[in-house]
């Protein structure tokens, strides 16, 4: 256990994970958690009571603008809902039934709300419209709906401030997104605000025009939702940028020399990653175990939404290689060269056989003993002739080596 502790030292220092180390993980994870729930069930209250104010004081100010807003406020909190899911989710391990989480209902959630959101959007603007041709039909706000378009603007700007706080206080790009929504949310307050104003003002037409802009706004959203949500479903992978990261992460790791294959994917936030991985032809299957749990444990560490990572080690690049007819497997390798060695004296002391597949053919490493070769006076370059030529029938297999211990 010492030895495979100094080795992982020496090959990547940064992977060692000391009792320090994890506790600071999972004291980080434990405030990411914290920070997703507070701000979710903060936002969540708030924009509760900010739709339902809007839409009565819409109805009773006769703002058809400030209703919009209200499920515009609405939409915010079915945000703020799946933002709360998505930090329970990530919680969550994987089961039986969901091998690789579950983060592709809140996919499915996000894609219904998108659609949802869609439906009111035209709802909005089909009635708003309907309005604009109808002179009688145009509502005349009060000024308690400006006072409350004036207090949306205030209680979503605080909203976009504490959330984008957090965000950077737990470097998590989930909560920052959420804040840029409580953002758009105070942007058409706005909107309805200079709307009611210039109503009031005597401009009938504006309060109608504005609720239109909100509608424009919520089916901006509700594209924008559906939109992730359908790449999410199709597997779509990180932007080529991030792909830059994933690679240089990868080839940082020591022990190896390139990558190719890699794809990756993302769900609910997350991403998944697999690639093929080229090491040295020779290594053994230890280290080359050791080299892809590295790479897989760097992976999650430098790059935020990679939480699943599969590597395949490659002794050759399997896409520049040719694909030959199928090699013998170890048991079958084993009996044609004891039959083809069954003549060499030598080759019957052998202790050990190491078979390197590459290059469409099979290497052979044969260990022998010291004391049997210093015994019989074998000649180790002669031997090795003889071990060669004794395979000279055998296609599938390539050179000799041979090794003393």
């Amino acid at each position: 256990m010492a030895f495979a502790l100094r080795y992982t030292e020496l090959l990547d220092p940064t992977s060692v994970r000391r009792p320090t180390t994890v506790a600071k993980e999972n004291r980080t994870q434990i405030d990411r958690t914290q920070a997703v729930t507070r701000t979710a069930v903060g936002g969540a209250i708030a924009n509760l009571l900010l739709s339902v104010l809007k839409v009565v004081v819409g109805q009773l100010g006769h703002s058809q603008a400030l209703i919009a807003d209200g499920i515009h406020s609405l939409s915010d909190l079915l945000s703020d809902l799946l933002v709360l899911i998505a930090g329970h989710h990530a919680s969550q391990e994987a089961d039986r039934d969901h091998p690789y989480g579950h983060a592709r209902y809140e996919t499915v959630a996000t894609l219904a709300l998108g659609f949802l959101l869609l439906g009111v959007a035209i709802s909005i603007g089909w009635d708003a419209a309907e309005r604009l041709f109808q002179p009688d039909e145009l509502l005349r706000p009060e000024l308690s709906a400006l006072v409350v378009s004036l207090l949306s603007i205030g209680v979503k700007e605080w909203l976009y401030w504490w959330t984008l706080g957090y965000a950077k206080q737990v470097k998590s790009d989930l909560l920052r997104a959420n804040a840029w929504h409580h953002r758009s949310d105070a942007i058409s307050s706005i909107v309805v605000f200079i709307g009611v104003l210039g109503t009031m003002a005597g401009l009938p037409y504006l309060d109608a025009i504005a609720a239109i802009l909100v509608a424009v706004m919520i089916a901006k959203i509700a594209w924008e939702l559906g939109w992730e949500a359908t790449n999410e479903l199709v597997d779509t992978g990180l932007e080529a940028s991030r792909l830059k990261d994933v690679t240089d992460t990868i080839c940082s790791v020591g022990g190896v020399r390139s990558i190719h294959m890699l794809r990756t994917r993302r769900s609910g936030g997350q991403a998944s990653a697999d690639v093929h991985v080229l090491v040295d032809p020779y290594v053994s299957v230890s280290e080359g175990h050791m080299i892809s749990v590295l790479v897989e444990r760097r992976l999650k560490r430098q790059i935020a939404e990679i939480t699943d990572v599969t590597v395949h080690i490659d002794p050759e690049d399997d896409e520049t290689v040719p694909v030959g007819p199928l090699l013998p497997l170890r048991a079958e390798a084993l009996a044609i060269i004891a039959s083809a060695w069954s003549a060499i004296p030598a080759a019957c002391e052998r202790e050990r056989v190491v078979f390197h597949y590459l290059g469409g053919k099979i290497d052979i490493d044969v260990y022998l003993p010291i004391s049997a070769c210093l015994r019989n006076g074998w000649d180790p370059s002669g031997l090795r002739d003889e071990l060669q030529n004794a395979l000279a029938q055998e296609t599938a297999f390539g050179r000799v080596r041979i090794y003393y211990g």
